[in-house]
């Protein structure tokens, strides 16, 4: 699930995914940048601020497994799969 709230944009998932972050255009596809916390309700969650635009991302999960938001739009990746998008 994907929270905007002006250019703060919030990443949830539940906890049971396991350790997972979030990657992509905005920090260089890097998945130490943005690390889902676990909170006490349940969920993991990451808050980031973007700037204005469509962006691109994953989540990356414990292990190296990539997969999409379940709520986000979809586009190709060029790589023969796809990644979410977000728009602020």
């Amino acid at each position: 699930m994907i929270k905007r709230a002006g250019s703060t944009v919030t990443f949830v998932l539940p906890a049971d995914v396991g350790a997972v972050s979030v990657v992509g255009e905005f920090n260089g596809w890097d998945p130490l940048a943005h690390p889902l916390r676990k909170r006490s309700n349940g969920t993991r969650s990451v808050r980031i601020d973007l700037p204005t635009g469509r962006h691109a991302f994953r989540y990356l999960a414990e292990g190296g497994a990539f997969f999409d938001d379940p709520d986000a739009e979809l586009e190709p990746n060029g790589y023969g799969g796809t990644h979410s998008l977000v728009t602020v």
